[in-house]
C-alpha cells in the first residue's frame, strides 16, 4: 500500500503549473517542519513536462532524464534483439533520481519517439505504483495539456489540482480535463481547479466565467510580479518571500489538503 499522497498539477500551458508544483513543495515542507513528529518527511518531486523548468524553480540541476535512459535502451536494444528492455528501463529510474536533503527529483525529459516500445506511455503510471511508496508526498508537474490523463497516466492521485487562468483556452482545458476524468478509468479522489495568476480586480469576473462552464474554483491565486522577477533573473521561485502573494494562497492551499 502507498505510504504517501499524490499530488497532481495539470492544465493548459502558460497556467503557472511548474510555479505552483514548486511552491507545494516548499509550503508542505514548512508546514510539517513544525510538526515535530513529522520532520523526517520525505517529497519525490516528479517534472513530467518535456520542456523539464522544474528544477530551475526548485534551484537544482539534474544530470539525466528519464527520455535518456529511453534513448540509452533502444540503442542497446539495437545491438541486442534479446534485451528485456521493460525490466531494464524500470531499474535504470531509481539511477537518475536528484536526491536532496527534503526531496528527490525525477526528470521525464521527453520520454517518446521514433522506436517508442510498450512502456513508454505508462511511465508516470510505472512511478506512482513503486517509487512513491518510499515518499510521503509525491508532486507531479504535468505536461501541458490532457496527455497525462488520456494515456491514463496520471492515476491513483490522492488531489489534481487544475489550473486556469483569464483565458477562455483555459477553462475549456479545464473542463476537457474534467470530462476525460470521468470517462476513462483514472483514479483522482478529489479534483480542484484553481484559478492562477489572475489581476487584481479580476477575481469575480473569472470565478463566474467558470461557473457559467459549470465548474467550481476551489481558489484564486493572484497574480505575483515577483514570480516574474524571479524567472528573468534566473532566481528559484522556492526562494520567493514568504509574505509573496503566490506563496500566501499556496501555503493556504497546502493546509487545505494535507
Amino acid at each position: 500500500m502507498r505510504k504517501g499522497k499524490v499530488i497532481a498539477v495539470a492544465g493548459k500551458g502558460g497556467t503557472g503549473k511548474t510555479a505552483i508544483a514548486a511552491l507545494l513543495i516548499r509550503e508542505i515542507l514548512k508546514l510539517k517542519s513544525k510538526d515535530k513528529e513529522n520532520e523526517d518527511i520525505c517529497i519525490l518531486a516528479v517534472d513530467a513536462d518535456a520542456d523539464s523548468n522544474l528544477p530551475d524553480a526548485l534551484g537544482i540541476s539534474y544530470d539525466k532524464t528519464v527520455g535518456d535512459i529511453r534513448e540509452s535502451l533502444l540503442e542497446d536494444k539495437h545491438r541486442d534483439v534479446t534485451l528485456d528492455v521493460g525490466s531494464q528501463f524500470e531499474g535504470k529510474i531509481a539511477e537518475i533520481v536528484e536526491e536532496e536533503e527534503y526531496y528527490d527529483l525525477l526528470v521525464m525529459g521527453r520520454p517518446e519517439g521514433p522506436g517508442c516500445y510498450c512502456p513508454v506511455n505508462h511511465i508516470i503510471r510505472m512511478i506512482i505504483d513503486t517509487l512513491t511508496k518510499n515518499y510521503d508526498y509525491t508532486i507531479i508537474d504535468c505536461e501541458a495539456g490532457l496527455e497525462h490523463l488520456s494515456r491514463r497516466t496520471t492515476r491513483d492521485v490522492d488531489v489534481m489540482l487544475v489550473l486556469l487562468d483569464t483565458t477562455l483556452k483555459s477553462i475549456r482545458t479545464a473542463l476537457r480535463l474534467k470530462k476525460i476524468a470521468e470517462e476513462i478509468d483514472v483514479d483522482v479522489k478529489k479534483l480542484m481547479n484553481m484559478a492562477n495568476k489572475i489581476p487584481e480586480g479580476a477575481e469575480e469576473k473569472v470565478i463566474a466565467e467558470a461557473e457559467k462552464n459549470n465548474l467550481e474554483i476551489a481558489d484564486v491565486i493572484p497574480f505575483d510580479t515577483l514570480i516574474q522577477e524571479y524567472d528573468l533573473k534566473g532566481m528559484p521561485i522556492v526562494d520567493l518571500p514568504d509574505d509573496a502573494p503566490s506563496v500566501v494562497c499556496v501555503r493556504r492551499i497546502v493546509e487545505r489538503i494535507i
